[in-house]
Order: C-alpha cells, then structure tokens, then sequence
C-alpha cells in the first residue's frame, strides 16, 4: 500500500469539493450582474482596485462556505480571502498549505459590464510555490469556460452545464507550453494611472504592452491557450496573481522579481492597507519564455518597486 500523503490528499479533496460551488458561484454572478449592486469601501486610488460589489461578498460566502464543508480537515487551512466576509473563523492562523479567494476576479469590468473576462477564482499554496489553481469565468463562451492547473498539468476548456463540474474538469484538453512563445503580449496592472504608459514601453522593448482595461478576456484563459505571452505587474496580489505564476512554471517557465530575475516566493508579504489587500512587494515579470522574461526584467529593473510613490 502505498504510504498516505496528506498534501496530496488536501489538494484533491479540495479540488473536488469546489467545483460543482464555483459553477453556481459563477451562475450567481451572472445573474447578479443584471442589477445596480455596486458598492464603497476601498479607496486606494486605482479604479481596477477599488471596484466591488455585492457579487463579491456573496460568491465569497459561498465559496467559504464550500471549503469548510466539502474538504476533509479544511481547519487545518490558512485561508486569505480578499473580502472580509464567510466563516473565515474556521480556518487555521498558521500552517503550510494557504488557501487564496478571488471572488469576482476583474470587478471593474464585471460592475460597468465592460467585457466579459471576470472570473471566480481559488488557488492553495505554500510559501514557494502554488499547488493548485481552479479558475471559473462564467461569460467566456456559450456556458463558461474552465481554467484548472495541477501536477504540472494546465488544462482550459469550456463547461457544459449537463454534466457534472467533476467530469467536466477531469475531461478539460490539456494545453500543451507555449515556449517559445507565439504571441508578444504582455498584460500591465498596478502601475496605478500609468498602466498604459507602461504598456506602450514593453511596446517600445519588441514586446506588445496592453494595459489591463485594455484587456479583452480573462487572463488566465489567454495564458493558458498562449494568446498572451506573460504578464508585468507591479506588486501584485495574493488573490488572484498565483494563478499566472502556476502556469507559467507549470509550462516549464517562471515568475521573478524584476530588479534580480529570482523566483517568486509568498514569503514576505504586505499589507496594502488602502485597497486593504495582501501584496508582493516590487515588479514581477511572468512567462513560460525565459526571453520574454529577461527583456520585461532588463526593461523594468530600475522602475520604482514602491506602489504609492507620491
């Protein structure tokens, strides 16, 4: 018999447990989309940061509520969800395997009907690296579409609401690295209203910036499928950042920190306490292509790792 691994065990029972709740999740969302639900509270600065609405909170308490119910010793989780809301009372203060919630992943785009690329979103990690990766984006295609990256397997494809979300995930096409890679676009966020400045610099480096509301889509999906090359952000989040980090290296690639090209690690975070979010400090460069790597890393080394440089 083959001896018991408890991590192992924690990220497929995870993985189980949320899938059929992300599809509802995602119905939720759509729904709610139709009506006035708009909401204050961040007040960072950013529009793309700020956004929230009451879709936010409610898809999260599904969410948790999902986590804590369906997934074997889901108290021995850390959890960081980006909105204060769900039973966030259960889960661990400390301990190895981390559980991230993005809930309404794009809101800006989601709250002012904008496009369609927002997505309901969970990942589990360590300090070094993410384990799993479950993305939902309820208007990508005739029924939503799947991004799910485990095992060093990325898989994408769309959802068929007469089957069950297990089966669907399971039967995903697996998408195969892109390297080198076979588009030059690179999406921009967090460099606060200088995004498009930004953008037209990686332009400038023999790459295509494109700014993030500028974005047509759900990145992960463009990740995913290679119809984008990478992403440049500038201290990005712990909600909903790790999943580009795990396909970037599930696809043989890497995510850095510009300034000294080394891996990303969760280890030293902070509190941004004006959007109220988990960050990374500094610049991360994101690709499966070492070469699209190193030009977004010569090009931003010597920008300002600081986020709010008043």
């Amino acid at each position: 018999m083959a001896p018991f691994d408890f991590q192992k065990n924690m990220i497929d029972g995870l993985d189980e447990a949320l899938r059929d709740p992300m599809r509802w999740a995602g119905a939720i969302a759509k729904r709610m989309r139709h009506f006035n639900i708009a909401l204050t509270g961040k007040t960072s600065g950013s529009s793309n940061t700020d956004a929230l609405t009451l879709a936010d909170l409610i898809v999260q308490e599904l969410l948790v509520g999902a986590i804590r119910d369906g997934s074997v010793h889901s108290n021995l989780l850390r959890i960081e969800a980006e909105e204060e809301t769900g039973d966030l009372a259960h889960f661990a203060k400390e301990g190895e395997l981390t559980i991230t919630i993005d809930p309404i992943d794009g809101t800006k785009q989601y709250r002012d009907k904008t496009g369609n690329g927002y997505a309901v979103m969970v990942t589990l990690r360590r300090v070094q690296t993410v384990l799993l990766s479950l993305v939902f984006i309820p208007e990508s295609g005739p029924n939503g579409t799947w991004v799910h990256v485990s095992d060093g397997i990325v898989k994408c494809g769309p959802d068929n609401p007469r089957e069950r979300a297990c089966d669907v995930v399971n039967n995903l096409s697996v998408c195969k690295p892109h390297t080198p890679a076979k588009s030059k676009k690179i999406y921009l966020i967090g460099f606060q209203k200088h995004d498009r400045a930004k953008a037209e610099l990686v332009t400038q480096a023999g790459l295509e910036g494109v700014a993030a509301d500028d974005c047509q889509g759900c990145l992960y999906e463009l990740l995913a499928t290679g119809e984008y090359a990478g992403s440049l952000i500038h201290s990005p989040n712990v909600y909903d950042y790790p999943v580009s980090l795990h396909i970037a290296r599930s696809f043989g690639g890497d995510s850095v920190w510009v300034h000294n090209g080394q891996p990303v690690h969760f280890q030293d975070l902070w509190m941004d306490e004006r959007a109220n979010m988990l960050r990374l400090p500094g610049i991360v460069a994101t690709s499966p292509d070492a070469n699209v790597r190193k030009i977004l890393c010569d090009l931003a080394k010597d920008w300002n790792p600081v986020r709010y440089a008043e």
